[in-house]
């Protein structure tokens, strides 16, 4: 049996991971939950699951629960340091960490000083961290396990393979809410057009990535640590079926693929039994019935991000950790209707322009991300000053 900490287990990822868990009691036990402030949520879930501590990022949130928490029977942990410390609960062997953002990093290097296994869907962990986190994997003899559907296909996809037969790997995207649609479409695209994604139900912020790219940008990035592949040998395609979820493409020719609905619970399942496969809830896919698979080249000029993500990742240094950050304030501008969809880019593309790398340890990226933080909050006053 594995015992489980889900971090942002209020959040889309959090809750299908549950949903999965409840399926297989003989499997899995839930030690540990987290949210950075749905405490409404956390409270239902841990008179549930009966976790032995729950952590709460957001401390004023943690105060307000502390009472209620303690008639459940479950320790409670504020602050952003209640995270690391959940992380650590000596009960646990493995931990999902669901949550979004930069702040998922330390959790990831928490998790893996530990030596606990690490079940990652906090993609900006290796974005931000990649060289850090992936020395540490292999110092502590620790898997990194993907839970990306994308980066769970390309897992499948080369279990049993040697890294020297492989020649591309080759990452899918629906193409998002705006495919097809050219820069002068998109000047007056409101929040709600933005998060009307047509394949995939996911959270906000990586809702507006993919309407972006920059969510298939960041994904390069993580499959570049994850895979140790160069990013010449990673291409990104549009495939709007959303069927076909990543391929790998080997030496001889031959192209391995991994199909199946677009449903997280898939490659959330696959993650928590590997490297064993269980029966799931989802209903397999019916090629006959979907009759035509497609794929076209990304638009990199209507949806630059992408572009930026690979020049940022092939820079290193500490240009990935601004990229991702200058994305996550302007994504929150748009959200919150200071800036506009275009935007984005642009105010990815000024602080990526104004950096000057660094070699990163965790001070270091520390310092970068407050100053990505600082350039992209003038850029967004500018434009709300001009709006």
């Amino acid at each position: 049996m594995k015992s489980l900490i889900i971090l942002g287990s209020t959040g889309s990822i959090g809750q299908q991971t549950i949903e999965v868990v409840e399926r297989y009691p003989d499997l899995f036990r839930v030690v540990g939950l987290s949210t950075r402030g749905n405490t409404i949520l956390l409270k239902e879930q841990a008179k549930k699951i009966k976790p032995l501590s729950v952590a709460v990022a957001d401390i004023n949130a943690a105060l307000k629960l502390s009472v209620e928490i303690g008639a459940i029977g479950a320790q409670l942990l504020g602050g952003p340091e209640g995270i690391i410390n959940l992380c650590r609960l000596a009960e646990a062997d493995t931990v999902v960490n669901a949550l979004v953002g930069s702040v998922g990093l330390k959790p990831t290097l928490a998790t893996l000083e530990e030596g606990k296994n690490l079940l990652l869907s906090n993609k900006e962990s290796l974005v931000v961290g990649g060289e850090i986190v992936t020395k540490l994997a292999k110092e502590k003899k620790v898997m990194i396990t993907p839970i990306d559907s994308e980066h769970s296909a390309i897992f499948q996809c080369l279990r049993g393979e040697r890294k020297s037969q492989v020649k591309k790997i080759i990452i899918t995207g629906s193409g998002g809410p705006f495919r097809g649609r050219k820069k002068k479409d998109l000047k007056n695209v409101t929040v709600e057009e933005a998060l009307a994604h047509p394949r995939w139900k996911m959270g906000t912020k990586i809702t507006i990535d993919s309407a972006t790219l920059m969510n298939k940008g960041l994904e390069v990035i993580e499959a570049h640590f994850l895979f140790d592949v160069d990013y010449d040998s990673i291409k990104v395609v549009i495939h709007p079926q959303s069927i076909v979820h990543s391929l790998v493409e080997f030496v001889d020719g031959s192209v391995l693929a991994q199909l199946g609905p677009t449903d997280m619970r898939l490659p959330i399942q696959y993650a928590l039994t590997y490297p064993e496969r269980v029966p799931s809830p989802v209903t397999a896919i019916d090629l006959a019935e979907l009759g035509e698979l497609d794929f076209e080249e990304p638009d990199l000029e209507t949806f630059p991000c992408l572009k930026f993500a690979y020049e940022a990742g092939k820079a290193g240094k500490t240009y990935p950790a601004v990229l991702n950050v200058a994305n996550e304030e302007a994504v929150e501008a748009f959200l919150t209707e200071r800036i506009g969809f275009l935007d984005i880019s642009e105010i990815v593309y000024k602080a990526l322009e104004r950096h000057k790398g660094f070699e990163p340890d965790l001070t270091i990226l520390e310092e970068a991300q407050m100053w990505a933080r600082e350039k992209a909050q003038e850029e967004i006053e500018r434009i709300e000053n001009k709006r």
